[in-house]
């Protein structure tokens, strides 16, 4: 069963972050940026501080009519986001992110972020996998 590391080595260890202090607007400026659904927040040793996310933004922000160049990003991010660490399976993944209604899970060891794993990576491991197999299948099935 393939485990969040082998996930992480291909698609890549990279997080975007946003410091605790930052406003809610540039968070929602870089996520817009960088087509991303959600910003890891640390804090100054770069440590998981929380996570903030488009819902975030909606029910948090918008709802409230909260200025976002005004909102710090610290006082409207869930704070104790649902993590796991790169030796959890790809399953376990899922179950945790479907149990918990995240759509983002930061992968985390020694107290620092190491990488980060949506619903939308699953699912494309997911597709990517079922497809080798029809291949598989196909060159087995063929094979002169």
């Amino acid at each position: 069963m393939p485990n969040v590391q082998t996930l992480l080595d291909r698609k890549g260890r990279d997080v975007a972050t946003i410091h605790v202090e930052g406003t809610v607007l540039d968070a929602a400026r870089k996520m817009n940026e960088l087509r991303i659904g959600a910003l890891v927040i640390v804090d100054d040793q770069d440590r998981l501080a929380g996570i903030f996310t488009e819902r975030d933004i909606l029910t948090r922000i918008v709802a409230k009519e909260i200025p976002p160049s005004e909102a710090i990003v610290g006082d409207y991010m869930t704070t104790d986001p649902v993590t796991t660490g790169a030796d959890a399976t790809l399953d376990e993944c899922g179950r945790l992110m479907t149990t918990r209604r995240v759509r983002h899970l930061p992968i985390v060891e020694n107290k620092k972020v190491v990488g980060l794993v949506s619903i939308g990576d699953l699912t494309r491991h997911e597709i990517e996998t079922r497809e080798q197999t029809i291949q598989d299948l196909k060159d087995y099935m063929y094979r002169g």
